[in-house]
């Protein structure tokens, strides 16, 4: 299995290197980026990021459990686009009732990620990593599933809308990547857990309310709304990460992907 490894040092004068390592006795190679003074590029469009953990994933499989089309588009919009989409077959099924908000998110994107890493690990074209998510919105303190029915997603936004308290959504975040060494269980596995509050207009009307629903947009959606569309003019203001509430935090899932490959001392790892 392929050894994933990035090391960084201080910004002054700062030696990224990016390893992979298919068996202990196979060559590494190695990448080495010298910092120098921003300055922009040549190239007419617009160029993607030159980090170290992109650098390090070109070339190589990159697997999104996820069907979702707003967390490829989000993936996209930060310049990750050499992925597979390969969904989970986890049921999602795990009870609620005994699981914190925070447990049961995090466990359901947990499974998610291991259930396509078990599928896709001994393929030919293994993946270097995996990335699943998962979101829930909670609403006094009950999680509040996709509509059932027009009349579920009307009183669904009727009830997020004349609360007195904003909503929350969280997104847990699971990176997977194999390990090189034969130990047990084989996979480094981390995970992150996003919150944002979303505070609804209260000026919303009914009529408005009735509209959306009949727009269709948000009916396979958590809360029953997509604040990326039309959804947003139900919104008042957010507190918080606002690609978290789409289905994706962004900065966190980065982090999360660097933290995932980083196989480096504790120092090293502190500083990340």
């Amino acid at each position: 299995m392929p050894r994933r490894h990035l090391s960084t040092s201080s910004a002054s004068g700062t030696q990224i290197t990016a390893s992979s390592t298919h068996s202990p006795s196979s060559a590494s190679p190695t990448i080495r980026i010298m910092s120098e003074p921003p300055s922009y590029t040549d190239a007419v469009s617009v160029q993607p990021l030159n980090l170290p953990v992109f650098q390090f994933l070109r070339d190589k499989r990159i697997i999104l459990a996820s069907g979702s089309p707003r967390r490829k588009e989000l993936l996209n919009q930060i310049g990750i686009t050499n992925f597979d989409v390969v969904k989970s077959g986890f049921a999602e099924d795990l009870n609620k009732s005994e699981l914190s908000v925070y447990e049961y998110v995090q466990e359901t994107a947990s499974q998610k990620a291991l259930s396509v890493y078990k599928q896709e690990i001994e393929s030919e074209d293994e993946p270097a990593l995996i990335i699943a998510a998962d979101t829930i919105v909670l609403s006094k303190n009950q999680i509040v599933e996709k509509p059932k029915s027009a009349i579920d997603h009307f009183r669904m936004l009727q009830s997020l809308r004349d609360d007195d308290f904003p909503h929350r959504v969280f997104t847990a975040v699971a990176c997977v990547a194999p390990l090189a060494e034969p130990v047990y269980p084989g996979y480094n596995l981390q995970t992150h857990i996003e919150e944002t509050q979303v505070f609804f207009a209260k000026d919303v009307s009914d009529e408005f309310l009735s509209a959306y629903v009949a727009s269709g947009e948000a009916k396979d959606a958590a809360g029953g709304y997509q604040i990326q569309g039309k959804g947003a003019l139900l919104i008042d203001k957010i507190v918080g990460d606002y690609s978290n509430v789409v289905g994706l935090p962004l900065k966190a899932t980065l982090q999360l992907m660097e933290k995932t490959l980083i196989h480096a001392d504790e120092s090293e790892s502190e500083d990340l």
